[in-house]
Order: structure tokens, then C-alpha cells, then sequence
């Protein structure tokens, strides 16, 4: 039976808020954001962005982890952590804040768990920051071992293990190495080590019933951090037996997640869930080393036992095997001021909060406000033309999409896609039309505050990819050449965050053959207007040919390939639409001579 649990908390809203300033109140290193509730940064308080002469190393997610992430904030570990609500990724701001906070000119390294949100989040937060200026590299670290070779495009979770990540990252950041060694170092990093979990409990939501999806004497193997139901359910049995199966599980050579043969030197965590003693921990230590030793033929150069990275109040554990050599134990060894590695607590308390730094389009370009011209040039006449073509044409499909979406999805595309049209052709009156690369910004700007779920985001993602393409040519007028590599950009951006590529039943099942065909007319010498509608047409025939694809991402990759043949991917079609409509609207408009 379902039941209360008894927290020590205020307002179940306020756990997160209420943590950090626990948490800078006992460690002086320490500080954070003024920017409750919604900017949620923990930072070294040793570092300002602008001077800092060392690579920042950045990571976070949702809370309920704790202490990660804000607890490895320290020298020689992470700069800063980015912590959104309990099991929630954080918001887009709150990462660029923390961004912005404390990188210099030696950029920064973004360490993300394998999660669809953290995933989109954090990568729409580095393409922003690209924009602006910011050298930023990303890892994403998916250690786990416990589920089969995942299918698609979703890859293995994010764990523990992304706490030695953080480790060895930190302490290359730390030794002066450059933000592509850095980030070499903890990618290698990523790439050997593997873990897996073991729960006696699920956790409790603050201010939420406990669930009681484990029965008396039961334990679930491969539990997510979050609680999401794992491998199997499975009678408790003695530390001994469970620690075997799960070192079997990460050392498989049949599913080879982790490089890891006999004779290897490897590094040993042992991550307690949140509710399990410091005894059970030492004890589940204490069974792994000589099993890895004398039944795996391993060599266990250090051992790490505690609670690390953490689900609330879950109970149980996870190992954390990692494939060693004399580079990642030296990485391991630097000393650190993280407080959770552990270190001491010493120093005198700064001030507790600094203020929320703003972007420097708002500090250095305050005389330079954007909006629409006075007059248009020629530019700007035909992206007025194209925009609002674009947008009428997918409002117009918003039954049609919904319909759709109702029998492959959760029947709201064509509503997400109609806010975000609505909302452009609202703001278009302020849009810098004269400057293209500005107004592909502020189209994005549009979506991103009206569209919610994953396309609100891609979207978003493509357009502040579009952006940056357009911003770094030197020409003053953009030409087709200039927009096919923007859209061949915005592709690519859309394909490494949110994971798809060509076939996978998406929206780039549109774009990319618009983007071949495109380019393929352009190099033929045809003229830009002809060869935009040649290629819009490539952009339709694609989004119609996902009616034969099996879906492997998005909530499409649940449905039966029967129903997926009855209908083509909504998101395909609403790009393709959108793309179609502007380049008729301007070949009509602006005919070749």
C-alpha cells in the first residue's frame, strides 16, 4: 500500500533552492547565481568567467542526486553544476548562465549524462554559447551496463560512472591542458567505464506518496537513477550472490560495454542510492575487490566507496568499473577541493550569492537594439515573403498534423506547430529582416518561448545553428550558397543533439534530401529560386516515404510498424510543408529574370 513518507523539508517546491544554500553556507569554496527559482548554478567561488585562465569544466542535471553534481564543485573537479528540479534536466537559461559565469578564453567542457532532456538542454545551451563567442565542447557519458544493446537512437543512461568523468576532466582542466585535451581525456575517460545498479526500494518524490512497485524481499537489478523500472525483479538474495551477478553483467564480453579483459588494471566505485548505510557500502566493497581479483583476474588499483550520485532516498547500490592506466590514475589522484570527493572544510565565506551575468549582446550592444528596418532591402523583402508563407502554411496544417500525430504520437504536433507559426508572424513586425542572420535568431527566439516538447526545441537547435553559420560568413549580402550551408548546419546540429539521421521516420527525413538536392542545383548553375523548389519538392517526397520507415526515435519508435504505414511522420511533413511554402511564395515573387 501506497503511504506518505516523512521528509525533512518546508515546501516540497523549494528542495532544491533550499539545498544549494545549505550547501554554500558549509563549504567556502562555494557560491551560487542570484537567480532563484529558475537559474539554479552552483560555482567555484574562485572563478570569474572573464578572467579565469583555465578550461571550465561544467555539468549538472536534475536534483535528487545528491551529491552530485553540486557537491564535486571545486578545484580540480567541476567549475560549476547546473541543477534543475528533482529529476528534471535544467532549463536552457540556467545552463548558459552557468556558462557564462565562469568561462574564459580557454572555453569550457560540458559533462552530460545520457538523457534525452539533458541531451537537447545542454546542447541548445553550447550552440546559444557558440553564438555568443564561448569555445564549448561536450561529452555525453552513458555507462550503463544493467539493459541489452538499447535499439535506436536513445543509447545507454548516464550513471555514476560520470562521477570519475568528472574526476579526471577536472583535474586535466586543472593541470592547464587545452579544452580539446580536456575533453579528449574525458571522453577516453567515458569510454571505459560501465556500472550498474541494484535497488531494495524505489525513492519517494518530496511531497509524494511511496510507490510500492517492490514487494517484501524483493530487489529490482538495473534500476534507474530516477526510479524507471529495470532489468528484472528478483527475490533478494545475499550481497555475495548480487555483487557476482552485476560484476558479470558490466565485465560481459558478450555485450563488450566496457574494454575490460583479464590482466587489466581497472578503478572500483561502489555508489550507495541514498538510503543505504555506510556498513552495507563497505561491506558490498569489500565482496567486489577480491571477486574482481581472483574470478575476473583484475587488478584493482583504487576503490572509491560512498554515496556519490544518489536517487533521493532509494536504497541499494551501483558498481562502477573503470579500465585504468597510469594517465587516468594520475587524473585520479590530483588533489581536489570538491567537497564531496571528500575534502576539508576550511576558508572564510564569501559572499554567499553573485549576481546572474547577462549576455553580451545586452551589455555590449545596448546602442544597437534590433527590429524591423525603416525600409527593407531586397534581403529583407524576400525573408518576409518566405516567413510568413512558411507560417501560414503550417498553420493551415494543424488539423491535418494533429490527425496524424493522434495515431503515431501524442496527437499535438500540429498544435505545438501552430503556436510556434502564430508566434513568428506576432513577432515578425520586430524582426531585423534587412539582417538575415538576425532574424533566423529571432525566429528562434519566437519558438523557443511558445513551442514546448522536443520539436519546440530542435527547432530551436536549428535555428541557432542556422544563426551561426550565417554569422560567420564576411559577406554582407547572404547568398544561396550562404543558406544552403546554414541549412546543411542546422542538420547537423539537429542530428548530434537529438540523435537522429537519415531513415529514422523525423523531420530530417525532409530536410536532408532538400539539403542534397539544393545543393546539387545550385552546383549545376541553376538559379537560386528554381533550384529552392526543386529542392522543396525532394523535401515533400521524403517527408512522404517515412510512411515506410520504422520509427527509432521519439514516441513513434513505440508504435507498431503497421500503424506507422498508414501515415507519414507528422514532424516530416510539417517541415517539409513549411519549407515548400517559401519557396514557392518567393519564386512567385521574385520570378528569375
Amino acid at each position: 500500500m501506497a503511504f506518505q513518507d516523512k521528509k525533512l523539508i518546508n515546501n516540497p517546491n523549494d528542495v532544491v533552492t533550499e539545498f544549494i544554500e545549505g550547501l554554500v553556507e558549509t563549504y567556502p569554496g562555494l557560491q551560487y547565481l542570484d537567480g532563484f527559482p529558475q537559474v539554479k548554478v552552483v560555482l567555484r567561488a574562485d572563478v570569474s568567467g572573464g578572467s579565469y585562465d583555465k578550461v571550465a569544466v561544467i555539468s549538472g542535471g536534475g536534483s535528487g542526486h545528491e551529491p552530485a553534481h553540486a557537491g564535486f564543485v571545486g578545484e580540480g573537479m567541476l567549475t560549476a553544476a547546473i541543477c534543475g528540479d528533482v529529476f528534471a534536466s535544467p532549463p536552457v537559461d540556467s545552463i548558459l548562465a552557468g556558462i557564462r559565469a565562469v568561462t574564459g578564453p580557454r572555453g569550457c567542457l560540458l559533462i552530460v549524462k545520457n538523457y534525452t532532456g539533458d541531451r537537447l538542454n545542454f546542447g541548445l545551451a553550447a550552440e546559444q554559447a557558440k553564438s555568443e563567442g564561448y569555445n564549448v565542447e561536450t561529452v555525453i557519458v552513458g555507462d550503463d551496463c544493467a539493459l541489452p544493446p538499447p535499439r535506436g537512437i536513445a543509447g545507454r543512461r548516464g550513471l555514476a560512472g560520470t562521477i570519475l568523468v568528472h574526476k579526471v576532466a577536472g583535474a586535466a582542466a586543472a593541470s592547464g591542458s587545452s579544452l580539446a585535451d580536456v575533453a579528449a581525456e574525458a571522453r577516453r575517460a567515458s569510454e571505459m567505464v560501465g556500472t550498474m545498479g541494484v535497488a531494495l526500494s524505489v525513492c519517494t518524490l518530496p511531497g509524494q506518496v511511496t510507490p510500492d512497485r517492490l514487494g517484501p524481499g524483493k530487489m529490482e537489478l538495473g534500476l534507474g537513477i530516477h526510479g524507471e523500472p529495470g532489468a528484472a525483479v528478483a527475490d533478494l538474495q545475499p550481497v555475495d550472490v548480487i555483487v557476482s551477478h552485476v560484476l558479470k553483467q558490466i565485465l560481459c564480453p558478450e555485450t563488450n560495454y566496457v574494454p575490460i579483459t583479464r590482466g587489466s588494471r581497472v578503478v572500483l566505485m561502489v555508489n550507495g542510492l541514498g538510503a543505504t548505510p555506510a556498513m552495507e557500502l563497505m561491506i558490498t566493497s569489500g565482496k567486489a575487490v577480491p571477486k574482481l581479483q581472483l574470478e575476473h583476474g583484475l587488478a584493482v588499483d583504487r576503490v572509491y566507496t560512498g554515496s556519490f550520485m544518489t536517487s533521493l532516498d532509494m536504497s541499494g547500490f551501483s558498481i562502477s568499473i573503470m579500465k585504468a592506466d597510469q594517465a587516468i590514475l594520475q587524473r585520479l589522484d590530483a588533489p581536489t577541493k570538491a567537497p564531496y570527493w571528500p575534502v576539508g572544510v576550511d576558508g572564510n565565506h564569501p559572499p554567499a550569492k553573485i549576481p546572474v551575468p547577462l549576455p553580451p549582446s545586452h551589455s555590449t550592444k545596448i546602442d544597437e537594439p534590433l527590429g524591423r528596418p525603416a525600409q527593407l532591402n531586397e534581403q529583407g523583402r524576400i525573408l518576409e515573403v518566405a516567413i510568413e508563407a512558411a507560417a501560414n502554411a503550417v498553420q493551415n496544417l494543424r488539423d491535418e498534423l494533429n490527425d496524424w500525430d493522434s495515431k503515431v504520437g501524442d496527437g499535438d504536433c500540429g498544435s505545438t506547430m501552430y503556436r510556434g507559426a502564430t508566434a513568428i508572424l506576432e513577432d515578425m513586425r520586430n524582426y531585423p529582416l534587412n539582417d538575415a542572420a538576425e532574424t533566423v535568431n529571432e525566429i528562434g527566439a519566437s519558438v523557443r518561448r511558445v513551442m514546448g516538447g522536443t520539436s519546440g526545441i530542435l527547432y530551436t537547435i536549428f535555428c541557432k545553428a542556422a544563426y551561426a553559420q550565417l554569422k560567420a560568413s564576411t559577406q554582407s549580402v547572404v547568398t544561396s550558397k550562404n543558406w544552403a550551408e546554414a541549412l546543411e548546419a542546422s542538420i547537423a546540429a539537429v542530428s548530434k543533439y537529438g540523435g537522429a539521421s537519415a531513415g529514422y521516420r523525423t523531420l530530417l527525413d525532409a530536410l536532408i534530401p532538400a539539403s542534397a538536392v539544393l545543393q546539387e542545383r545550385l552546383n549545376a548553375g541553376d538559379d537560386p529560386a528554381t533550384a529552392f523548389v526543386l529542392s522543396s519538392e525532394a523535401a515533400v517526397a521524403g517527408a512522404e516515404s517515412t510512411k515506410h520507415m520504422q520509427a527509432q526515435a521519439g514516441r513513434s519508435s513505440y508504435v507498431s510498424g503497421e500503424i506507422l504505414a498508414s501515415v507519414p511522420d507528422p514532424g516530416a511533413m510539417a517541415a517539409a510543408s513549411w519549407y515548400k511554402a517559401a519557396a514557392l511564395a518567393v519564386k512567385e515573387k521574385y520570378p528569375a529574370p
